[in-house]
Order: structure tokens, then sequence, then C-alpha cells
């Protein structure tokens, strides 16, 4: 795991977005966040799921939160502007940016694979992650410090059979968060790296690997040292690296 300790006010103050909030990582990386003094703004295409971390949030007494109902697949180029000028008029700016929401697609060879699937896949886990970054980015440019983190993959780091659209779509991750490091690079006070979680207890994770115990993996809230850390200032200065959560 990774070896990082938060101090319990490590973003106070800070507003951070995460995409995919309603379960999973994503939900774990919101409460951890506001549990460290984060204003989070909770995005995902499901908004019971939503509301319930919304409450989660609420009942421990941390910041408020928000929650952004925006489902990632069917968005127009619009719906971001909307977003980003929302976000402006009620926070001012944007210090964090976590993108965790993503979908895996069918598991098969890439000669059975079919171009439907693969351009589903490419447009959840990569275009939609680019326009949510390029429309957002002026915002994280109005921070001190900001901090752009992309949820990676294994498969997304050395090419693996039968992960077809979705191990594509974590090497283009990757090539956009070097990309955008390498652009903001003592140029903008913003930052971006990756982090590979690694088999955590999700439901993707079950999906992928039906016949494997989930009681072998760690729980979500188990892996969040290293989001903690390249979300807060003890990695200002850190920029185009790729992390592992284990």
């Amino acid at each position: 795991m990774f070896d990082y300790s938060a101090r319990p006010e490590l973003l106070k103050d800070r507003v951070i977005l995460v995409t995919g909030a309603g379960r999973g990582i994503g939900a774990a990386a919101a409460k951890t966040y506001a549990a460290h003094g984060a204003t989070v703004l909770l995005l995902g295409k499901t908004e019971a799921n939503l509301t319930q971390v919304y409450d989660e949030i609420e009942a421990a007494g941390h910041p408020q939160p928000a929650v952004i109902p925006f489902n990632l697949e069917t968005a127009l180029p619009h719906q971001y502007d909307e977003l980003a000028a929302m976000i402006e008029t009620e926070f001012g700016h944007l210090d964090g940016l976590l993108h965790n929401a993503s979908i895996i697609g069918p598991r098969t060879p890439i000669e059975q694979l079919s171009g439907e699937n693969f351009m589903r896949v490419m447009h959840v886990n990569v275009n939609a992650m680019f326009m949510l970054t390029s429309t957002l980015l002026p915002l994280l440019k109005l921070s001190r410090d900001a901090s752009v983190v992309f949820t990676s993959s294994s498969v997304g780091r050395k090419g693996r059979a039968y992960w077809g659209a979705y191990g594509v779509s974590k090497f283009a991750t990757e090539g956009l968060m070097q990309t955008l490091a390498d652009e903001v690079d003592s140029v903008a006070p913003v930052r971006s790296n990756s982090i590979n979680p690694g088999a955590t207890r999700t439901s993707m994770r079950a999906q992928a690997y039906p016949a494997e115990n989930p009681q072998n993996n760690p729980t979500p809230e188990e892996i969040m040292p290293v989001y903690l850390y390249l979300m807060g200032p003890d990695s200002t200065g850190i920029n185009g690296q790729a992390f592992n959560a284990q």
C-alpha cells in the first residue's frame, strides 16, 4: 500500500470535483476528501447514489458537498460549458479534479469486439474525460495549487489480451495525463498525475473477475493514501507521474 499519512485538515478550504462519486472508489475518495476538509463536488449519472454519499458526508459533519447529476456518456459540449459556469458561479475556482468514472465494456478478443462497444468505452473513458479536463482547466488555473488526478490501470501501462477497449482507453488516459502535465509544467499552478488503484473490492472488479473472492482485495477506503497525497499540498511539484495505490 502507498505509504502516506495525511494530517486531518490536509484539504481544508479546497474545492474538489470527483467523477463517478456515487459508489466504489469515487464514493470513498469523496468521503475521504470531505473528512480532510474539502468541499467535494459529487459528479455522477445516478442521483440516488450521489445523494447517499452527500447524506453520509453531511451526517459526519464535514463541509457541505454538492450533488451534480451528469451523464458522461450522453453529455453534449454545451453541457460541459454549463457545468463550468455553474462551478465558477457557486465556488469561484477548482482546486482538484479526480477522474474516477469509467466503464469496462466487454472483455473479449479484439477480433470479436464490436465497433459500437469499442467506441462507447472510448467515449466515456477518454472523450468525456478530455472534455471535462479542457473545460474545467481555466477554473483549475485560478487555484494557487491545483491537482488533476487520472485513474489508470495496469492494463493501461502494459497491454494485456482480452482487455480491448478498456485497456486502450487507459493507455489514452496515461497519454492525456502526460500531455497535460507537460503543458502546465512551470506555466500554471496545476499538476497532473495518474493512479493505478490495483485490485480493489469494487463492482467493476467483480465484473472483470467474477470468479475471484472479493475478500482477498482491499476496500476502496484502504487505498486512499495515494489519493490524499496527490490531491493535497504535500505533492506540490509532483507532475506527470504514474502512481500505484498498492
